[in-house]
Parts: C-alpha cells; sequence; structure tokens
C-alpha cells in the first residue's frame, strides 16, 4: 500500500452546537455506574458556567484533539465556557496548529503494520493517522515563528499567543483553538512545550542561533499561572485525561501561598479520565486526594471513568444547550501581561 491508500478518510470534528445532550443528560441522573458520574459531572460544569465568580480552567492531556474534539475545544473558547487553558503540547501544536496550517488527521487502522506505515512516513495514534511530511512543516513554521521574535525567553502562553498572531494572518483553517484563544484573549499554557511538534521546531531554531536565540522559561509559566489564580480568586477545573497540565492548574493555591497571596482551593472540580489509581502516578490522584494537598474543594468534585472522546461531547453539549455561558462576562486573563 501507498501513502495515499492510507489517508483517504480525514477525521470529522464533533460538532456540539449541533447536537442537544441536555435531554440524555437528565435522564442519566437516574441510572448507575459512569452514566451517573456523569450526570454530576455535567452539573458541576453547569454550576461553575452560572457562578459569576468562578473562573474556569481547562486542562487537556492525551489525543482527543486528533481523535475529533478539536472544534468541540474551540467551541469552549468561542462561547466563553473557558476563562485559561492548560495542554500538553502534542494538543495544541502537532494536532490543532497542524490542522489549522491546513492538514489533517486521519481514520487509520490499530492492526496496521507499523512497518509499513513508516515506510510511508505516516505517524499512527492508535486508529487516528498522521503524515510526518506534513507535519514537519508544521515543525518549521514553529521554527519560522520563533525566527520573527526577539530572542530571549517567552513562556509558553507568550509563545501560543505568537502562533495565534500567526495563524490570524496565515490560518487555512479558520476557527483553530489557537487563533480562537488568541482572538479572545484566552491564554494557553504548556507546561512540556518542547514534548510536541514545537520543539523540533524551537531546536532547529537554537541550532540555527546559538548566540542569541528564543527560549521557552517554564518557571515564567507557572509564575503567570499563579497570577490567574490569584487574580480569580474562586476557579474550577475541567480536567481532560491527567498528568502535568492537571496537577500545574492544581499546584497554584499552593505556589499562591508560597508568595503569600492565599487563595481558596479550586472551588469546582471534575475529571474525565481511564487512568487507575492503584499505581499512583500523577494522572491516576483522584480528586478527593488533591484536597490532601490543600488543592481542590472535594464538595463540588467529580471523577468520571471513561474515555473522553465518548462522554466529553456529550458533558459539553449539555452545558452549551443549558446556556449559562450567555451571562458569563468575558475575563480576558492574557491581558493581564504586558505582551497581552
Amino acid at each position: 500500500m501507498e501513502k495515499k491508500d492510507y489517508l483517504h478518510k480525514t477525521i470529522e470534528h464533533i460538532d456540539i452546537t449541533a447536537i442537544n445532550a441536555v435531554e440524555i443528560i437528565h435522564a442519566m441522573r437516574g441510572m448507575s455506574f459512569s452514566a451517573r458520574d456523569l450526570a454530576v459531572a455535567a452539573d458541576i460544569y453547569d454550576r461553575m458556567l452560572s457562578d459569576s465568580d468562578c473562573a474556569v480552567i481547562l486542562t487537556i492531556a492525551g489525543s482527543t484533539s486528533a481523535a475529533g474534539c478539536m472544534k468541540l475545544y474551540a467551541d469552549l473558547v468561542k462561547y466563553n465556557m473557558v476563562d485559561v487553558i492548560v495542554a500538553t503540547g502534542a494538543t495544541v501544536v502537532d494536532m490543532d496548529f497542524f490542522e489549522a496550517l491546513g492538514f489533517r488527521h486521519y481514520e487509520g487502522n490499530p492492526q496496521v503494520d507499523d512497518q509499513d506505515l513508516r515506510r510511508c512516513y505516516i505517524d499512527r495514534i492508535y486508529d487516528t493517522f498522521i503524515d510526518e511530511e506534513e507535519l514537519q512543516v508544521c515543525d518549521r513554521t514553529v521554527a519560522l515563528i520563533a525566527e520573527s521574535l526577539a530572542p530571549r525567553p517567552y513562556s509558553s502562553r507568550e509563545f501560543i499567543g505568537e502562533m495565534g498572531k500567526y495563524l490570524k494572518r496565515h490560518a487555512v483553517k479558520k476557527d483553530s483553538l489557537v487563533q480562537t484563544a488568541y482572538e479572545n484573549d484566552v491564554p494557553i499554557f504548556c507546561p512540556a512545550f518542547s514534548d510536541s511538534s514545537a520543539g523540533f521546531g524551537l531546536v532547529l531554531h537554537q541550532v540555527n542561533h546559538p548566540e542569541r536565540h528564543v527560549s521557552l522559561d517554564s518557571v515564567k509559566d507557572f509564575r503567570e499561572l499563579t497570577m490567574i489564580k490569584i487574580k480569580a480568586h474562586r476557579t474550577g477545573l475541567f480536567i481532560v485525561g491527567g498528568g502535568v497540565p492537571k496537577n500545574f492548574a492544581q499546584d497554584t493555591v499552593i505556589c499562591a501561598e508560597i508568595l503569600g497571596h492565599p487563595v481558596p482551593m479550586h472551588q469546582y472540580s471534575i475529571q474525565i479520565t481511564v487512568a487507575d489509581v492503584r499505581d499512583g502516578a500523577c494522572s491516576s490522584s483522584t480528586l478527593r486526594e488533591a484536597a490532601s494537598w490543600g488543592k481542590v474543594d472535594t464538595v463540588d468534585a467529580q471523577m468520571v471513568y471513561a474515555e473522553a472522546t465518548t462522554v466529553l461531547p456529550l458533558l459539553a453539549s449539555y452545558a452549551y444547550h443549558r446556556g449559562s455561558w450567555k451571562n458569563r462576562v468575558k475575563r480576558r486573563f492574557a491581558k493581564m501581561f504586558s505582551d497581552g
């Protein structure tokens, strides 16, 4: 088989505005297991949006964007349903920015011969295929953006803002998360930004400019996100997956205390994950466990043990069609910083 035989059916991103999940979530309240957990989580998210004092922090880990949730995340920003995003670099760059440049993800098969995929220069995320040659265009575009900037350390929020600015001029697909967040002053943080296509592009940039170059400052990331927590005071967490984004957002409570600006624990929290709690890994620690660290209040907290693409569209559709977002004030936290 040749590359074109593998890359022929594109992933289609779900539109939460076109599907009303309110009734099915209502029905799930009377069920058991993950259905009832999801209904509780949906109600908590709706309460976050109804609480005029609450800023919503969305954290994303995993490959849900490539799997069909890309428009969903952009719509959460577009309709003022999140105020801050903390994500993996792959979510932001390899998936969202990649498609904004005009490329696509494709339906695949996990049983395929991976050596044959390598011969064709195709990368696989379970049952999703990506053209590696197109991904390298994404790498080089990141390097191009770095070339246009003054050589100094940047937070990932600053650099992703520059990516959004670039897309405003050059995007092929106009409704990406990166561009929508830039246009709505919703800051995106990627504490492990180099673990993505951005890393390859920035390495290329630094090799070409060994003495004066752009670099990323993860400590600045942490400081800026903590400043947002201090300003917001009352916050809710919407956690997809776990890992570094989840812990990074939770830790702002402790960091604020260390800085002498004590803030309340995150008032609301929901997490969608399939991680097992028994291994003690960061991704699998429960919201109740986070309470012992002083990070999360457990009164309005709900774990949902499910693969995110199966329940995230229902939860987001429920919140969208409930309409509580219509009364929210846009916080525009990116404007807190001098470059914003």
